[in-house]
């Protein structure tokens, strides 16, 4: 018999000539792919219309989104520019990185005689009484004048027996609201101008009268008129500014640098720095503003800086206790994330692991009762962990227990279900083994059972208490206690994102130190199992 090696083309093409039908492709092999691809493009597509992504994408404002990502590693110092009564002031929040009494390097004044304006409301004159009900008509009247009675008032002037004069008061409200305010103004001497250095090539010269931005090697002159409350520019407007309406505020930004909002009576500039302001301490600290190396020298030989408290101390309470990052109570918080996701799946262990055995057919062979157990775990594992959190927050109130309850509730469906399973899965040897010499049911299930399902279990355990670690994050944020509130609290306003990338570091880090903690465990218990 002629072996496949010693086939020559010919052979081979004569043996596919005979057979062509053998050797021919199925049509599914032949257009498989194709037809997959056609299949892929058209449901991107259909996907692509049904949630308009092309219309997300066109709408989306990325500049927020850049703004948002930017906050995560670097923040701002937000000085407001106010020019509305002819003379530039320099305004600061209440609360700035920069302390209470910044005057930072990159804000520059120049003084000059400014003309102040001063707008002075005219005010209401109040009529003559007409009569009232607590006062009498006779009151103010001469002596010699004869008293009129209300009811000979109410044919003469119309009296209002609960508000008399109010006519009266009303009509010289009016007046007072057209006549035109009265405005003065003043000369003197006062900061004409203001200068803002953002970085080199960024630099806006702001006056009563004309904002003036250089950017990118670019110039816009902007006119502001806080009377007629516009904004007019000289020019038309590069790409890094948006005016959305016409005399309306013009927008700037100026990417990492910072960006700034030219209004008629003021102008807000926010100054982007890099890294993370007062991480260490808060401007109320004793530390605030000094360098390492003053710090250490403070630690070690300084002079006492609180009376009746030593260096030290004072060092770890401004940290533990800063008012901008609250390193304590989010310290606090992270460790009840932690416990709540032991606790819980503790709990969750303990209960599970006995109802499994009756849950499992073999072990116990009751149907109904095997049935009740299983859907009992099916209820349990079928509302979602934040659902069961939400529950219970509106239960027990805000707090660890809801967080507890909810991974508690969750776990013990899913390992109940997880463990029953497994316990059908075994092999019915060793059962039969430990049950021919005499062993009463407990060293059955002791030494036939437990040694095939338990390193399974330990399994299963170790990966849902590090999971229960990032879901008491996610629950914690509904209520349920933790950091994943503290987390919420922070993104809410929407400001402190370096806030909330702090805390997520937090998480990740407890997140990796877990999960080689679980594998660790997992390897070496499972090991000495085997």
């Amino acid at each position: 018999m002629m072996q496949l090696s010693e086939l020559t083309t010919a052979d081979i093409a004569a043996i596919r000539a005979r057979n062509a039908d053998a050797f021919r492709p199925s049509l599914w092999k032949r257009f498989a792919v194709p037809i997959g691809v056609t299949i892929a493009c058209v449901y991107i597509a259909y996907c692509s219309w049904f949630f308009s992504i092309s219309k997300v994408v066109e709408k989306a404002n990325w500049q927020i989104a850049s703004e948002y990502l930017y906050d995560w590693f670097s923040y701002e110092v937000r000085p407001d520019i106010d020019y509305r009564d002819g003379e530039t002031r320099i305004d600061f929040p209440r609360f700035s990185p920069l302390g209470e009494n910044p005057d930072p390097d990159w804000i520059e004044t120049r003084e000059g005689t400014v003309t102040v304006v001063t707008q002075n409301k005219p005010k209401a004159q109040q009529p003559a009484s007409q009569g009232s009900f607590m006062a009498s008509p006779a009151a103010g009247k001469k002596a010699t004048e004869p008293e009129t009675s209300i009811l000979d008032k109410v044919g003469e002037q119309g009296f209002s027996f609960m508000a008399p004069g109010a006519q009266g008061s009303g009509q010289a409200k009016a007046q007072a609201a057209h006549e035109e305010p009265q405005v003065s103004t003043v000369t003197r001497l006062g900061i004409a101008e203001t200068t803002v250095r953002l970085d080199r090539g960024t630099v806006l010269h702001i006056t009563p009268q004309m904002v003036t931005v250089t950017h990118a090697g670019e110039t816009v002159e902007l006119m502001v008129n806080a009377q007629e409350n516009t904004v007019k520019s000289r020019s038309a407007l590069p790409s890094w500014a948006l005016q959305k309406r016409e005399d309306a505020k013009v927008f700037l930004d100026f990417g990492f640098s910072g960006r700034a909002e030219v209004r008629a009576r003021e102008t807000k500039i926010a100054r982007r720095y890099l890294g993370w302001e007062n991480f260490f301490f808060d401007t109320r600290s004793p530390y605030w503003g000094m360098s390492w190396g003053a710090v250490g020298e403070h630690l070690l030989v300084g002079p006492q800086l609180v009376d009746g408290q030593s260096n030290w101390s004072v060092f770890w309470d401004s940290i533990v206790n800063n008012a901008e990052w609250q390193h304590g109570d989010v310290w606090i918080k992270l460790l009840q994330t932690i416990v709540m996701a032991f606790v819980g799946t503790l709990f969750a262990l303990l209960i599970a692991f006995p109802l499994s055995f009756l849950a499992a057919r073999n072990i116990t062979p009751n149907v109904v009762l095997n049935q009740v157990l299983k859907r009992f775990f099916d209820f349990l594992r079928s509302v979602d962990m934040l659902i069961w959190a939400l529950f219970f927050t509106r239960a027990f109130g805000p707090g660890p227990l809801a967080g507890i309850s909810a991974i508690f509730f969750t776990d013990t469906g899913t390992f109940g279900k997880l463990y029953a399973e497994a316990l059908e899965n075994i092999d019915e040897k060793q059962r039969e083994g430990i049950r021919s010499v005499g062993a009463s049911t407990m060293q059955i299930q002791r030494f036939g059972v437990i040694p095939q399902v338990l390193p399974i279990f330990i399994s299963q355990a170790l990966y849902f208490w590090e999971s229960n670690t990032r879901s008491a994050t996610i629950i914690g944020a509904v209520g349920a206690g933790g950091i994943g509130l503290k987390l919420w609290e922070a993104m809410r306003t929407n400001q402190d994102w370096e806030n909330v990338a702090y805390m997520v570091i937090l998480i990740l880090i407890v997140v990796f130190i877990f999960d080689n903690v679980s594998n660790a465990l997992r390897s070496r218990l499972i090991g000495k199992q085997g």
